[in-house]
């Protein structure tokens, strides 16, 4: 039999494949918090994007009903009532509008796929694939 090299011990298989088993372990955790710290961050960002989107349709829908009314009566003194509640219905639907397309935006930037735990993840299976020559 071939003896050690100095400084090193021969372990059984037993204790190596104990060893691979607790890296992998590991490697099985860290993976599982990377995933879970992408994920927060994303589900943060669709919170704060829903909210935007709610917080508009409540602001669009308290100013519609009184700023229309205060717009509508001042208006109705120079034209015919009709006339200008349809002014001020067309002025809150651009106003909407634009409150509608920030919220799209904000949320479009919402990435659900943890990205960087799947380019880990491939680059873990890499290198545990065996190497061919």
């Amino acid at each position: 039999m071939s003896q050690p090299i100095e400084g090193t011990e021969e372990r059984s298989l037993g204790d190596l494949v104990s060893e691979v088993t607790q890296d992998l372990s590991t490697l099985i955790r860290q993976e599982l918090e990377l995933a879970r710290a992408e994920l927060g961050a994303e589900a943060k960002k669709a919170g704060k994007a829903g909210g935007l989107l709610g917080g508009a349709g409540y602001a669009g829908h308290m100013v519609a009903l009184f700023a229309s009314l205060a717009l509508t009566l001042a208006l109705g003194l120079v034209m015919p009532l009709s006339l200008a509640a349809l002014a001020v219905a067309v002025l809150w639907a651009v106003v909407g509008f634009v409150l509608y397309r920030k919220g799209r935006q904000e949320l479009a930037t919402v990435h659900p796929k943890p990205e960087r735990t799947i380019e880990s993840i491939k680059e873990d299976v890499q290198w545990a694939s065996p190497r061919r020559s």
